[in-house]
């Protein structure tokens, strides 16, 4: 039995900074492309999204008539504590080896007061395991984040966290993972319909 997922990134928030539990909205205006991502969904598909604003917005514009599943702190974007809502420049210009160590090495290596990517991805995998028993066999729409995303595809296409870093997940993208009896698969990474 195949469970199929399709990863959504919410919409832009426009900030320039690190955005990780600070509860921005998103730019919601390209009806076009909200449009043209809804019609590339599965008709049958669950919806679910993480708990902040821009993933339940962004949910609720290509939901249709999808059966909406309540909203998942768990698949928040990763926290990044102190860090939340400040450039790369004015962090590296005060702690350059720690942000360095962050980006380059990452694993468990955390903002101060944030949370590392090794936990991000504990608490993510959690929440995704638990879909796809409870929905198994089924499409499932996850609209969240991008490190939750990238957790995700580290996960299915078998690949350390420095090859995931280096895909890009823009806002308003599809990308698909698989679960079945022979484990996780990856299918499309960053798909814009």
């Amino acid at each position: 039995m195949i469970t199929r997922f399709h990863l959504v990134r919410h919409g832009p928030t426009h900030a320039k900074s690190m955005v990780g539990w600070s509860d921005l909205p998103a730019d919601l205006s390209d009806t076009a492309a909200l449009a043209r991502l809804e019609a590339a969904l599965p008709r049958q598909a669950v919806v679910i999204s993480s708990d902040l604003i821009r993933a339940i917005a962004t949910a609720d514009a290509i939901q249709g008539d999808r059966t909406r599943l309540p909203h998942a702190q768990a698949l928040r974007e990763m926290h990044f504590g102190d860090w939340e809502l400040r450039r790369w420049a004015e962090i590296d210009a005060e702690d350059p080896d720690r942000i360095r160590a962050f980006w380059e090495d990452p694993g468990d290596n955390a903002a101060p007061g944030g949370e590392s990517w090794n936990m991000l991805s504990t608490r993510v995998n959690a929440q995704i395991d638990l879909l796809a028993r409870t929905h198994a066999g089924g499409d499932i729409i996850v609209v969240g984040h991008f490190g939750q995303i990238l957790s995700q595809i580290e996960r299915a296409g078998n690949m350390s966290t420095t090859e995931a870093f280096s895909h890009k997940i823009d806002n308003l993208s599809l990308s698909r993972i698989q679960h079945g009896p022979d484990g996780w698969t990856l299918s499309d990474i960053n798909h814009i319909p």
